[in-house]
């Protein structure tokens, strides 16, 4: 795995084509905005292959004006297949901006190498302006490796002459939630203090990860960071205070960084509603992902009903009554004519 730079694909770069590498060209999009130190950028996580509070979270930040780009934290779809990524790359061209990934860990699960092809580099980095940004890959939810954390050493030492240094991973450091860690964030925790240690040492700006659905927002041991996991995958917790759909609004200017948490329609605060919820988008995303399975499985459904009642007859009778019907009927028939008359 190697670093990306705004200026230079390195020679060694060895995933795919970078004219079909959509890290590679969005941060040439970006680069247009390297210029200036006044602008605005949009964070959201967790979709997870989401349609409906997805959709939602689009046409909000469509509406949002002199957005120069946003940043995916991951979980981007339920799981690394095909199928999977062709849903959210439909979704990604809706789009107005330029969308960065982050790896997670259900974008590398069944098939990592799709993830690959599609985006290109696990980690990377970019700057904009005054701003440098980072983004790691840890979706493995244990640690990030040693390579990649000598890495880090390196760009965060060169980030060093911008004002403000954001980094960007899928999984926390640390559960906020939790006293005793690991919660659901990095399992290693040796790793996660290390990972800790070198964000303190060069002063980062803050972290956003996911994982987590939902928002937080505080310190570990002095680091910034904020948990933004509310793209639209299920929520099981029921405080209004951090379980709710949302994207994070950042506006970078010369005196300084604002965090703006924008909220998008959110079911009721009670496990009830959470969970009839989370079954909905379970069974609506099935049916959308498996339009034709579903429609074949109640087709024979209806079939198997039909022979098993032995209303044959009187279910026949009633279709050809119907015109629609008839006129397929006819297709079918002349169509078959023609193909005997050929042959």
């Amino acid at each position: 795995m190697i670093g990306l730079s705004v200026l230079k694909v390195l020679d060694t770069y060895l995933f795919v084509v970078p004219e079909k590498d959509l890290v590679y060209q969005n941060i040439r999009s970006v680069e247009k905005e390297s210029l200036k130190d006044d602008f605005t950028f949009i964070v959201f996580g967790d979709n997870k292959n989401s349609i409906s509070t997805f959709s939602k979270l689009i046409d909000t930040v469509n509406r949002e004006q002199n957005t120069a780009f946003a940043i995916n934290t991951g979980d981007m779809v339920f799981d690394g297949s095909l199928f999977k990524w062709e849903l959210y790359l439909e979704q990604l061209r809706r789009f107005k901006i330029p969308v960065l990934p982050v790896p997670g860990n259900h974008d590398l699960a069944d098939d990592p190498g799709n993830y690959l092809k599609i985006f290109g580099p696990l980690y990377y980095s970019f700057h904009v302006g005054n701003s440098y940004f980072i983004v790691l890959n840890n979706a493995n939810e244990k640690y990030v490796d040693a390579y990649q954390l000598e890495w880090l050493k390196k760009e965060l030492e060169k980030s060093q002459s911008y004002r403000y240094r954001f980094v960007f991973m899928h999984v926390p450091v640390y559960d906020p939630r939790k006293e005793k860690q690991p919660g659901h964030s990095m399992k290693d925790l040796e790793n996660a203090q290390t990972l800790l240690n070198i964000l303190k040492k060069y002063n980062v700006t803050m972290v956003f990860a996911g994982h987590i659905h939902g928002y937080f927002r505080g310190e570990w041991n002095g680091v910034p960071y904020i948990i933004t996991g509310g793209a639209g995958a299920e929520l099981f917790g029921t405080d209004p205070e951090h379980y709710f759909y949302h994207f994070i609004k950042v506006h970078v200017s010369p005196v300084g960084v604002n965090y703006e948490v924008i909220k998008l329609p959110t079911p009721d605060f009670n496990m009830i509603d959470r969970t009839v919820h989370t079954l909905w988008i379970y069974t609506y995303s099935f049916v959308i992902q498996n339009y034709w399975i579903v429609l074949l499985g109640m087709g024979l459904f209806t079939l198997s009903a039909i022979v098993l009642s032995g209303k044959e007859r009187e279910v026949g009778e009633f279709l050809m009554r119907r015109r629609l019907v008839r006129f397929v009927v006819k297709l079918w028939e002349l169509f078959g004519n023609q193909g005997r008359g050929r042959s």
